[in-house]
């Protein structure tokens, strides 16, 4: 059974332009709010979209990223509130692509199988979890695969044509393409870097290659939308909240606004770009 990412990729390249994916943290600041922002994304322009589960220990992310899961936290977010958000959304929206990205602690705290499932009643269609290498694909990814959730899994400028074949083995859905190293939301991708380390991952597979990790604004967005499939933001959809909060760090009636004004202004740049190595 074709999967609503796979679909999603699937029109797009008929349309002949690449996916904005777009990243925010479930709970941040709260519940309620990040529903809300959740609900505005499509209408703003984002493809597929992929929701954070906030976790104590975020060693991949940036400062932005571990704010937001702090403030989810600390706002009382846990994994059955994540997954009612996916539910709740789900009600009015059958079509978007939802991924859950973040660490194994809480899916195994929670129980694989029952996180599963759950996860899949809700209408979650993908996973990343980025710290389970591919060595440990009986964990998570082998169940996920069987119970018909996507297995999304990252490739860094590091990965190199020996260790790339193991981390393609058993990915579905889309290959997530980390365009620079360390942690998210700090340097920016040198775009003919990003277009080569695509193509040598298409080499590989016949997935689409989504890139994130630096993507901060429009220009940016378009430049890699050129050469890869998808371009995934996050730090700048966190940061745009994160200043529309109040002194407290409580949502404001501008928050949703925030959000969607810099999704709506990214994907402007996304879909003006030229498409130079089209798959």
């Amino acid at each position: 059974m074709t999967s609503r990412i796979e679909k999603r990729f699937a029109a797009l390249k008929q349309e002949g332009r690449a996916a904005l994916v777009t990243f925010t943290m479930a709970g941040d600041p709260d519940t309620e709010t990040s529903l809300a922002v959740m609900k505005a994304l499509p209408k703003a322009g984002a493809d597929v979209i992929e929701l954070g589960m906030p976790f104590t220990d975020p060693m991949a992310d940036g400062p932005s990223i571990q704010a937001a899961g702090q403030r989810a936290l600390k706002a009382g977010q846990r994994m059955t509130k994540t997954l009612a958000i996916v539910r709740e959304f789900r009600a009015g929206d059958d079509v978007t692509p939802i991924v859950l990205m973040g660490y194994y602690n809480p899916i195994y705290i929670y129980g694989v199988d029952k996180f599963l499932t759950d996860a899949k009643a809700a209408g979650v269609d993908g996973l990343i979890v980025v710290d389970l290498p591919p060595e440990e694909d009986e964990e998570l990814c082998i169940p996920a695969l069987k119970a018909g959730v996507n297995f999304i899994r990252l490739a860094t400028p590091t990965t190199d044509d020996k260790r790339l074949p193991a981390v393609l083995n058993n990915t579905s859905g889309f290959v997530y393409y980390v365009s620079i190293t360390g942690i998210t939301g700090v340097a920016i991708p040198d775009p003919s870097k990003v277009n080569a380390a695509v193509a040598r991952i298409k080499r590989h597979t016949d997935l689409p290659v989504a890139v994130g990790f630096g993507v901060k604004n429009a220009a940016s967005a378009r430049a890699i939308a050129e050469g890869a499939d998808g371009v995934v933001v996050g730090s700048a959809l966190i940061d745009a909240l994160a200043k529309s909060l109040d002194k407290d760090g409580k949502a404001t009636a501008g928050t949703v606004k925030a959000v969607s004004d810099t999704v709506a202004d990214i994907a402007q740049g996304v879909r003006s770009a030229r498409r130079v190595a089209a798959k």
